[in-house]
């Protein structure tokens, strides 16, 4: 009720337009800027454009084409849309085994946008709370696109969340509605996704998406371009701040099949795998609705996109750089825990960004693995027997542990003031290339450290040193 009374004019704008206008259509520009490339192509359209004039008087229905044409350019992608929102995903048999009321029904259409108070079904029969159809609707449609457009996987899903919370602020849903619409649409879209009959539609989506949308550039708005951002929204909106009301101590529980929501967004992984990634990022047991027998309402996917929350196992990365996509370049936003051992094998780079305290150590075979914190690579040892190790941070980025690189490794440094320094806490064997990009005209002084270590263990030098610098600035 508070959210509903404390709209804006502006957040009524938004929230009559997410209710009037089909749901897959609104969710589309979680493409940002391909947004209007993948409606053209598509033939996604929309007969609701703006507020009309006398919508306080009068319902406006959207005779638009929802998602698109399935004939159209880009037809395997609206046809997985619509394949997650058959008739099969309605909320409607839940409405009403549940028969809970709307907010308005609890008191008074006063709380809903006046806009959309013509919208309102007379029959209170008509318009059950619980879950959310909207909402439900707009994740369905969120984790289709997502699994064809993985690289827009985050920004999907947040608009998703944002299309959930419109329904709250148009006082049409209540925060548990929402909850419960978000639940059941990943319940579903994991059991259609995970359907045998599915899978060539599910290849031929996303190999249209990579060879006929994310091949062109856009110029549409992208209202979701702020990571940070999309993360507090989102994560915000999985639980609308309800105190835990259960045990807080249950282990998280990973739902039959729920891996299959990862299989394009951590293509490298094995499906055990990305049921790790699912179970180490996933929602603390105890909130109402969520604390379901199956575990779907715990799920975090914004966070499992982000890679793992904590190595409870030896962890490995085996990476091909030829297929492309994730498989070339992929980046762990996580702050990863955990005592075990993370090894990158393959081609391809690995981004660590978190802040990380995994304490089994870290060993690359091959392919690139990629520091962007200080403390990207956890408390333990790091072995380089044949990859690139690579830093790219300002300032120090700490090895918590001995570092070995054999003669076939390589280091590379990203470097733009004297406050930019590897620390090696422990022990350094440091054969291999050594590669220094220097950057922002910095010219380091004689003398000035680059690489600290425990110097009475040092049993090697490099074989190689090169250096590479540019005027501007590689971060």
């Amino acid at each position: 009720m508070d959210t509903a009374a404390q709209r804006t004019p502006g957040e009524s704008d938004a929230a009559y337009l997410d209710d009037r206008r089909k749901q897959s259509y609104s969710v589309i520009d979680g493409l940002g800027p391909l947004t209007d490339i993948y409606r053209t192509n598509a033939g996604a359209t929309t007969t609701i454009n703006s507020i009309p004039a006398d919508a306080v008087t009068k319902r406006y229905n959207d005779e638009g084409t929802n998602a698109g044409s399935t004939s159209s350019n880009l037809g395997n992608i609206v046809s997985l849309v619509n394949r997650l929102r058959g008739s099969y995903s309605s909320t409607n048999p839940a409405k009403e085994y549940f028969n809970y009321p709307c907010p308005f029904r609890w008191s008074s259409t006063s709380v809903v946008v006046s806009a959309l108070v013509p919208a309102l079904s007379p029959d209170p029969s008509k318009d059950g709370g619980f879950p959310s159809g909207h909402t439900n609707a707009a994740y369905l449609t969120a984790y289709a696109m997502a699994y064809a457009v993985s690289e827009r996987y985050q920004e999907l899903l947040t608009r998703a969340s944002e299309l959930g919370n419109n329904r709250i602020v148009a006082g049409m849903h209540s925060p548990l509605d929402v909850i419960g619409g978000r639940t059941m649409a990943t319940a579903l879209a994991a059991a259609i996704l995970s359907d045998s009959d599915n899978v060539s539609l599910k290849k031929a989506a996303y190999e249209e998406a990579h060879t006929k949308l994310l091949t062109q550039t856009g110029t549409a708005e992208d209202r979701f371009s702020n990571y940070a951002k999309n993360k507090a929204e989102y994560t915000g909106r999985l639980t609308y701040g309800f105190d835990q009301i259960h045990s807080t101590a249950k282990p998280m529980v990973v739902p039959k099949g729920a891996e299959v929501l990862l299989e394009t967004r951590l293509p490298y992984l094995d499906s055990e795998q990305r049921r790790w990634v699912l179970a180490t990022t996933g929602l603390p047991s105890g909130y109402p609705v969520l604390d379901d027998i199956e575990g779907w309402g715990l799920l975090n996917l914004f966070a499992a996109a982000d890679g793992y929350g904590a190595f409870i196992h030896n962890v490995t990365v085996a990476m091909d750089a030829s297929k492309g996509g994730f498989h070339a370049l992929d980046q762990w936003r996580n702050d990863i825990s955990g005592t075990g051992k993370l090894t990158k094998k393959g081609t391809g780079t690995l981004v660590l960004q978190g802040n990380n305290t995994y304490s089994g150590g870290t060993q690359i075979d091959k392919g690139t693995l990629e520091g962007q914190s200080g403390t990207a690579f956890g408390t333990g040892d790091v072995t380089n027997n044949g990859g690139t190790l690579k830093e790219h941070i300002s300032g120090e980025l700490t090895i918590g542990g001995d570092y070995t690189q054999s003669s076939n490794g390589s280091l590379e440094l990203d470097l733009r003031n004297e406050n930019d320094v590897l620390n090696i806490d422990g022990a350094a064997i440091l054969k291999g290339k050594l590669r220094l990009h220097f950057s922002e005209n910095y010219l380091p002084a004689d003398g000035t450290t680059i690489i600290t270590y425990d110097k009475r263990h040092r049993n090697e030098v490099f074989s190689s040193i090169e250096t590479l610098y540019c005027l501007a600035s590689t971060r």
